[in-house]
């Protein structure tokens, strides 16, 4: 079963393109109840309703609380929270990703080289867009 995480979920676009490429589950967390209520109406709109989860948390709390194994994490935090990398080093941790069969992306500043790896998942790609990067980890 193909399970994706939102993080730093926005408007959910991330994530609705996964089901829409064939991910059977995805769970959003933003901690902005309004953006939440934006990815419910996403969600709606485009029939994918049943096949998804919202929480209105802080991603650390999020990471915290959800279980399960998920496939892809896709990452796009603020470019100045300072915490984010320490919230994404807990994913091995707490369950929710794991080294090979877990694929996390994670949108940062083209001006700050990624990590080498993030809580044992090893940096296997990264491409810079202008002010923004990609980096893929696995």
């Amino acid at each position: 079963m193909s399970r994706v995480l939102d993080l730093y979920a926005g408007s959910g676009a991330l994530g609705i393109e996964a089901i829409s490429r064939g991910a059977e589950w995805c769970d959003f967390v933003d901690q902005d109840r309004a953006a939440c209520e934006t990815i419910r109406e996403n969600l709606r709109l485009t029939g994918f309703e049943s096949q998804a989860g919202v929480y209105p948390l802080s991603v650390k709390r999020a990471v915290e609380e959800l279980r399960g194994t998920y496939t892809l994490v896709l990452a796009d935090p603020p470019y100045g929270d300072k915490t984010a990398l320490g919230v994404l080093e807990s994913l091995l941790g707490n369950g929710l990703a794991q080294q090979g069969d877990t694929l996390l992306v994670l949108e940062h500043s083209a001006r700050h080289e990624p990590p080498i790896d993030i809580g044992g998942l090893a940096l296997a790609n990264s491409r810079r867009h202008g002010d923004s990067a990609i980096s893929i980890y696995r």
